[in-house]
């Protein structure tokens, strides 16, 4: 299976990990970037913050891009993550400068099969789309485990592994539901366009559980 993720793939993939992991604990750190108030915060709470963030968004975006890859080739078509220099510096910048993180880190780009007049179906599309999301939502389950194991919510000061676990369904919910709005070239608008009712369950379970991770839990 590895065989398939080239080379200039996992550069692209590692670049992209680290700048969206940077911004992400850039926002733990200076909630409301360098612009705004900036709270006392140690080198080892910084490094902390990263680690997690590392950890995190490792996870959810690199197994988020590897669904659409896998998926695509499932279906018989190539398919690889290519990063968009210009998201990962705006997504770095505005979590520095405003505290908020926009990460479209680039797209896991598909190669139809033109040498047998094979076309990528609108349906393949919406399946291949839909499984990067769904995936991000499967991974919620597990970290929100780690979060009850390691004492919930009440044990969230000092206690590294309930900030992970905190930190995953954060994160792997903002993914989803940042890719499942019905806008350009993003899932949600490939979901929306094949299947109405699965994008209608996706979206309201993204927005669900990242609503749900800041709010009640």
């Amino acid at each position: 299976m590895f065989e398939r993720i080239t080379r200039r793939e996992e550069a692209d993939l590692f670049i992209a990990w680290i700048a969206i992991s940077l911004s992400f604990a850039i926002i733990k750190i200076a909630p409301y970037g360098i612009l705004g108030p900036v709270g006392q915060v140690s080198p080892v709470s910084a490094l902390i913050y990263l680690g997690i963030a590392l950890l995190t968004v490792g996870i959810g975006f690199i197994l988020h891009e590897m669904a659409h890859k896998f998926t695509a080739i499932r279906y018989g078509f190539w398919a690889e993550f290519r990063k968009d220099n210009s998201m990962l510096l705006v997504a770095v910048v505005l979590a520095s400068l405003v505290g908020f993180v926009f990460a479209a880190p680039g797209a896991t780009v598909i190669y139809s099969n033109t040498a047998d007049g094979r076309g990528l179906s609108r349906e393949q599309n919406g399946r291949i789309s839909a499984a990067g999301p769904v995936v991000n939502l499967l991974l919620c389950l597990p970290f929100a485990a780690l979060l009850v194991i390691s004492g919930g919510l009440s044990s969230l000061n000092g206690n590294i592994l309930a900030q992970i676990g905190l930190a995953g369904i954060q994160i792997n919910a903002m993914i989803a539901a940042f890719n499942m709005l019905p806008i350009s070239i993003l899932d949600g608008n490939k979901v929306f366009s094949w299947n109405i009712p699965v994008f209608l369950v996706l979206i309201l379970a993204a927005f669900g559980t990242l609503v749900a991770s800041f709010y009640i839990i």
